[in-house]
């Protein structure tokens, strides 16, 4: 069944969340906190990890470094775009339209649960890679895996910020079940070195999520998604 695996993903994000309201519910606010910074700690290792393999490799016997200027690049021009449109801004208003209709004004962290959850398990290759080989030929194991690396995450962070994580399952079902539907358009752009420079790219969002989770928000991460196209553009330029 083409799409399982977003369903399947999906389901996981909310099991996670409720997972980790029932077990939040009975942690006092300092240890959220310290989850909170534990698992931001471990983003931004996720994040130099992912930037790192890709930014250097052995030639030779030395270690060499590559795609810099790409890298640069990509992220002054993807700032530009998604300041323009000010995607970060829109993720906000549905997250703070999700708020009216759940009824959770008293809740003054879910807006911000909702956009950094979102961002955290939407941005990396195994969320488009995995959509793409479920619409080509209804492999589900990349997203299988990633359902429980989103569960885990998702319970924990929900732990510490609340409901709002939870409603991160609507922009993971629209975003990889797009990729899903999408698929034999996307797979045929997607060469080696378009993935790698995606990789690399997200990679570095994904440290920039880990930067807002353990120092509070300093990156507007979700105005530089626009770098990860013009990371893949740049394969077909470099």
């Amino acid at each position: 069944m083409i799409g399982l695996g977003t369903l399947i993903n999906t389901g996981a994000i909310l099991l996670g969340g409720i997972g980790g309201l029932l077990f939040g519910s009975h942690i006092e606010k300092r240890y959220q906190e310290t989850l909170m910074s534990a698992i931001g700690i471990c983003v931004l290792f996720l994040g130099i990890i992912g930037t790192i393999e890709k930014v250097f490799v052995v030639n030779s016997g030395e270690l060499v470094s590559g795609h810099t200027m790409m890298m640069i690049a990509s992220l002054a021009i993807g700032a530009l775009i998604g300041e323009f449109l000010n995607i970060e801004g829109h993720l906000e208003h549905f997250g703070e339209w999700l708020k009216k209709v759940t009824k959770s004004q008293e809740d003054n962290a879910f807006v911000e649960a909702f956009v950094t959850t979102t961002l955290t398990i939407c941005i990396g290759a195994m969320a488009i890679v995995g959509a793409i080989q479920d619409g080509l030929t209804g492999d589900i194991s990349t997203l299988q895996a990633k359902a429980i690396l989103d569960a885990i995450i998702v319970l924990i962070m929900s732990a510490s910020q609340g409901k709002g994580c939870l409603f991160a399952a609507i922009p993971v079902f629209i975003f990889q079940g797009s990729m899903t539907l999408l698929a034999k358009v996307i797979e045929p752009i997607l060469t080696p070195a378009a993935f790698t420079n995606l990789s690399l790219v997200g990679s570095v969002l994904i440290f920039c999520i880990g930067v807002n989770l353990v120092w509070g928000k300093k990156v507007k991460t979700a105005n530089l998604l626009p770098a990860i196209v013009i990371a893949v553009i740049c394969s077909y330029i470099i």
